[in-house]
């Protein structure tokens, strides 16, 4: 494969996966504008708490749709599949910027409301398998850590974009605007930039793994096939992603409300601390999937999970205790670099796990049913835990499953070596 068409094939899977990332956290970022539009009974924290549990939902369908995309995309294609996932998203995106509120259809609402973020759901949740798969046997064995870790620079980029749109909506439009229908405007732009990402997806090439396993046709992204033949790689997929998304919601999705609720910081600047270290938390997992190509995947995991389980308790209990912001920014970016040990290959480390004929399903379904019983879970247990006055036990929740990943992630095998994706 060419160069150019390598990089086609990588940008083409990373601008898919910002995209749905993006709509993804256009919910939760600009839920604060629209809860009393579609809930309008009781407070404020009562309103939060229905659009919370609608984000919610949103995790219960994704092991569902990473079931049903991983089938399909090893039946049908990695990029039927990719092109599937981003027409969903879109569909999803569109229909809550132009849904009616309880005020219009009453009840109506509330569903039509749940019923996108479903779609969402199942979207996304279809997204990880399929955009793994199918940019890790398009990156080459050489620098195959480094073009994969693209994903999760793309996942974080989506995420810096809801913000950065909000907060240039904040700055444009009064709070009476964004509250009446600006509100609408991050999920219109989600919607029209899905579309532009389905048709650049449907241009790309096939991976020429998917069209050379033919000898196993007939078992293509069977369930049971993946479960009877491959339950250590299933297993493995699952403790390292529950580590991986445990950490990644508690270093940045929680990390925002700690630093309000816990440490004490203003609304505006544990936004602006996060912003910055979100940034910088994507520029450093390209150097970091360079990195596991000369001294191993199964290295570069286990140790980056290693020392943020060691990090954890103390950076997070110095996180409580700090007034600068300064010292904060620090503290949580040296959280994030211990993780980017695991972002930064975890995709192309659960490809190079399975054979081609199940590899979207054994890499999106382990991981969307971790994802959604330690990641999805996340916030809630560290509110839980600190409404019962014992906030430093989610510290030591994340180190025990931190932990758990390490040492599956030292078990490995050097997939460097040994990886079952065998073309270049």
């Amino acid at each position: 494969m060419s160069a150019l068409a390598r990089i086609k094939a990588i940008l083409g899977g990373s601008a898919g996966n910002l995209v749905e990332w993006y709509d993804w956290f256009a919910y939760s970022s600009t839920s604060l504008y629209f809860a009393a539009l579609f809930f309008p009974k009781g407070d404020a924290v009562a309103q939060q708490l229905q659009t919370a549990a609608i984000f919610a939902a949103g995790f219960i369908a994704r092991p569902l749709g990473a079931w049903l995309m991983g089938v399909y995309a090893d039946r049908a294609g990695r990029r039927a599949a990719l092109t599937l996932s981003v027409a969903l998203m879109s569909l999803g995106s569109f229909a809550i910027a132009v849904l009616p509120t309880y005020a219009t259809i009453g009840v109506l609402a509330q569903l039509g409301l749940l019923a996108a973020r479903l779609v969402q759901g199942l979207s996304l949740g279809g997204e990880y398998g399929a955009s793994a798969t199918y940019m890790s046997e398009m990156a080459g064995k050489a620098r195959r850590g480094f073009w994969s870790s693209f994903q999760y620079t793309s996942l974080i980029a989506g995420q810096v974009a809801a913000l950065v749109v909000l907060v240039v909506l904040q700055h444009v439009l009064s709070k009476a605007d964004l509250a009446a229908w600006g509100w609408r405007i991050p999920f219109a732009i989600g919607g029209l930039l899905a579309i532009v990402v389905f048709w650049i997806r449907t241009g790309l090439d096939e991976t020429r793994s998917y069209l050379k396993e033919t000898s196993a046709t007939s078992e293509r992204g069977r369930t049971m096939t993946l479960v009877r033949e491959h339950p250590r790689e299933f297993a493995i997929v699952l403790v390292l992603t529950a580590a991986g998304s445990l950490a990644f919601y508690a270093y940045t999705t929680y990390m925002q409300k700690f630093l309000v609720n816990t440490a004490g910081f203003s609304k505006d600047t544990g936004t602006a601390i996060m912003a910055g270290v979100l940034v910088l938390y994507m520029l450093i997992q390209p150097g970091v999937g360079w990195l596991s190509d000369r001294v191993g995947r199964k290295t570069t995991m286990a140790v980056g999970l290693g020392l943020g389980a060691l990090a954890t308790y103390p950076v997070m209990t110095a996180i409580s205790h700090s007034t600068s912001a300064l010292a904060a920014f620090g503290l949580i970016m040296i959280l994030v670099l211990c993780h980017s040990g695991y972002s930064a290959v975890n995709a192309v480390v659960k490809a190079e796990l399975f054979p081609a004929h199940v590899r979207a399903l054994g890499v999106s379904l382990p991981y969307a049913l971790a994802n959604a019983l330690f990641g999805g879970t996340a916030e809630y247990v560290a509110g839980w835990l600190k409404q019962a006055k014992v906030e430093s036990g989610f510290y030591v929740y994340v180190t025990i499953v931190m932990f758990a990943g390490a040492v599956a992630a030292a078990r490995l095998r050097n997939t460097n070596l040994t990886s079952l994706i065998d073309d270049d």
